[in-house]
């Protein structure tokens, strides 16, 4: 697992996808934030693509082989089908880039950055936590920097891109998993698009956990400003 690719998404997971020559892609989209221009994204890779909606296939990158299926039940009959091997050169070399080129920030003396607060809830947590996200950096600073131990520990709404989805996702995962932390990661501007369902945590005592990293704006908005849009904010 080399994380998240495209424009919120590390060095190496879109290196690897810019220089594969087949991609099996399962229940994804090719949006905009993975593929950037399309003419120029993974030229040499042939596509397999698994989607249960037959829509989505070859409505953004041609599918070389196109299936519209489940994809559990597909991806058994594809592994009956391919069997295994062992790590090679290609999954090495993956590797050695993902050492040289790492997430990294800068924390310094004047303000706790974000990445730092979700690296500390990973650390006191051991990874364990059910962890939620509302949308925007917050979102991505959670998937960058909680590295998950365990799966179904993970709910967020990707590219849907729903704000206020995290704070009652936290509230569900607590009913459902009654003996567990969970925690929702969110952001000063997404956590008051649902704030009114802090009165059904307190009526059903759920104990739920909610960071916020307050950075006094809505930060991904702010961010393609300063990026495309001249700083018109």
């Amino acid at each position: 697992s080399l994380g998240m690719p495209g424009m919120h998404g590390t060095v190496t997971a879109s290196y690897a996808l810019q220089h594969s020559d087949l991609m099996i892609v399962i229940g994804a989209r090719f949006d905009d934030r993975i593929t950037g221009d399309l003419e120029r994204f993974a030229p040499e890779a042939r596509v397999i693509h698994i989607d249960i909606d037959p829509a989505e296939l070859d409505k953004v990158r041609h599918a070389h082989v196109a299936i519209a299926a489940d994809a559990r039940l597909t991806l058994e009959k594809l592994i009956e089908a391919v069997g295994s091997r062992d790590k090679g050169e290609w999954e090495e070399h993956l590797l050695r880039f993902r050492e040289e080129h790492p997430l990294s920030y800068e924390q310094g003396d004047e303000a706790i950055l974000p990445q730092y607060v979700v690296e500390k809830l990973h650390e006191v947590t051991e990874g364990k936590a059910i962890i939620t996200t509302e949308v925007g950096q917050n979102q991505m600073w959670a998937a960058h920097y909680y590295k998950l131990e365990e799966p179904r520990r993970w709910c967020t709404s990707g590219g849907l891109g729903t704000m206020g989805y995290g704070h009652p996702a936290a509230l569900g995962a607590q009913v459902g998993r009654p003996d567990d932390l969970v925690c929702d990661i969110a952001g000063d501007g997404s956590i008051q698009m649902c704030i009114q369902e802090l009165a059904t945590g307190v009526i059903n005592k759920l104990p739920i956990k909610i960071i916020i990293l307050n950075n006094s704006y809505l930060g991904m908005v702010r961010q393609w400003q300063d990026m495309f849009f001249e700083k018109r904010y």
